[in-house]
């Protein structure tokens, strides 16, 4: 019993060394700022958008791109329907994208399409033709200033540009509010406090733009693995590029709101986790020492301690409980050790969120009622990443595609606040 309240305060110990420094990301992103430089030149954009079955909201994207502020002769929207067996090449074809179609049973995933699409845009366009590259999920959708704002930080010398990334759905249910909680606390308390400190911001699945310079390197998009997005911040930040960050730049993302769902989609997060740390876990411990990168650091503690000491933690836990079965005080105290370290967890996951949920208040589409109840329902959408974590470790894991079905125009979207 008292091994298992050592080992507990141990884990507690490690976690705060390991992430003490998020709590400061908090404080800087609050009262510090970042001006953006003066520098503005037009770039040629693509925008890369990877689709497999979409026809019911790739229109929406593809319409809030043709309604942006920046000027249009500049963007050139390109998708891969990829393996689609619906409408989505003819929809968006018709909402006027450059259309290429995949069939590909075998190399399946977002990353896989990515280089498809590139390929042939290398094939069809001349050298050199686009500047940067913009990549959107089809279910996303931008507010009109995205890729004006977005080029002002690009236009600073970034190659590589992130933006504030926020939910369409986040009122649906607290599988939904969870995940918008999640993405508003990276976008507003890591990569902010990231860019105002110089340090390198991290890719989120959707959202971004990269420079030609940034292709041209790695001969198209080679980052196949199940978090293809950690997989290319990993490499960038190896390689000493800095990622920027926009945080006037808003677009909305659809969020799944069928737990099962949910568990696939985090449970391929999970083994991805693994597997970037897998592969480039010994360039980024180098990267520390060789080139003294604090963004090499933070990029392992995004991937690596938090998952593996929740899965020792819940291990230890559980185990304890065991050895106690035959002993109701050891027992008794073992379930209360446990319950004591789900209380702490909770109290930290809350106020991580009721920090998110009143600094973005404005931001988030929703009643206030549902602003405050999926506050406290976020810890326990975060205590759900502990037995995925473990079932990922074992359970044979594959790429899927994510239903989305919310077809939200910008008006619809900014309707659902108070």
């Amino acid at each position: 019993m008292e091994t298992v309240k050592l080992l507990n305060y141990i884990i507690a110990i490690l976690f705060f060394a390991c992430y003490s420094y998020q709590f400061a990301y908090i404080l800087i992103a609050l009262f510090k700022g970042k001006k953006t430089g003066d520098k503005y030149k037009l770039h040629n954009y693509a925008v890369l958008i990877a689709a497999r079955n979409e026809e019911k909201v790739i229109a929406n994207l593809i319409e809030s791109i043709k309604d942006q502020i920046y000027p249009s002769e500049y963007i050139t929207v390109f998708v891969v329907a990829d393996n689609c067996t619906d409408n989505t090449a003819s929809v968006a074809r018709n909402a006027g994208a450059v259309v290429y179609q995949r069939f590909n049973q075998q190399q399946v995933g977002k990353g896989y399409a990515l280089d498809y699409l590139l390929s042939h845009i290398k094939d069809d366009y001349p050298e050199d033709c686009f500047d940067g590259y913009f990549v959107f999920d089809a279910d996303n959708v931008l507010e009109p200033d995205y890729i004006y704002e977005m080029n002002r930080v690009f236009s600073q010398g970034y190659n590589i540009v992130t933006g504030y990334r926020n939910s369409k759905n986040f009122s649906d249910n607290w599988i939904s509010a969870g995940y918008g909680l999640w993405f508003l606390r990276e976008s507003q308390f890591l990569n902010k406090a990231r860019y105002i400190l110089g340090t390198s911001c991290n890719i989120s699945g959707t959202g971004f733009v990269f420079s030609n310079e940034i292709i041209k390197r790695s001969d198209g998009w080679k980052y196949y693995l199940l978090t293809e997005d950690l997989e290319f911040t990993a490499d960038n930040i190896i390689n000493g590029e800095r990622i920027g960050y926009c945080e006037t730049a808003v677009l909305y993302d659809e969020q799944p709101t069928d737990f099962k769902q949910s568990v696939r989609q985090r449970m391929r997060w999970a083994r991805g986790y693994l597997q970037v740390f897998s592969n480039y876990g010994t360039g980024l411990v180098k990267s520390i020492f060789k080139n003294k990168s604090f963004s090499a650091y933070d990029m392992i503690m995004s991937i690596s301690p938090a998952f593996i000491l929740s899965v020792v933690g819940m291990l230890v836990n559980i185990v304890g409980v065991i050895i106690c079965l035959g002993n109701p005080v050891m027992l008794l105290g073992s379930f209360l050790s446990l319950l004591q370290s789900c209380v702490n967890i909770y109290l930290t996951l809350f106020v991580i969120g009721l920090i998110t949920t009143v600094s973005e208040w404005r931001s988030i589409h929703a009643s206030t009622a549902k602003k405050i109840l999926y506050t406290f329902t976020f810890p326990l959408f975060m205590f759900t990443y502990i037995p995925i974590s473990v079932a990922a470790m074992f359970k044979k894991v594959e790429w899927k595609p994510i239903s989305h079905t919310r077809s939200a125009k910008l008006s619809d979207i900014r309707g659902l606040g108070d």
